[in-house]
């Protein structure tokens, strides 16, 4: 599973998959060519939705910082 996000005019993607009992998030910038690059932001959670939200919360913490 996958779900965009914008921030700061830049395009991300979370995507989400079972791993074992929970779920791991991983974040990738889409980028102008249509080509994705990973970011190195992970999180696990026991649900999809609180793994995404993990990786969001990373992600936004990281864009912060610039």
């Amino acid at each position: 599973m996958s779900r965009p996000l914008d921030l700061k005019g830049r395009r991300f993607w979370i995507l989400s998959e079972p791993m074992g009992n929970n779920w791991k998030a991983t974040v990738d910038e889409a980028l102008e060519d249509g080509s994705s690059q990973p970011v190195g932001i992970d999180a696990t959670s026991d649900t999809r939705v609180a793994a995404d939200d993990a990786a969001e919360r990373k992600l936004r913490r990281l864009l912060q910082a610039y």
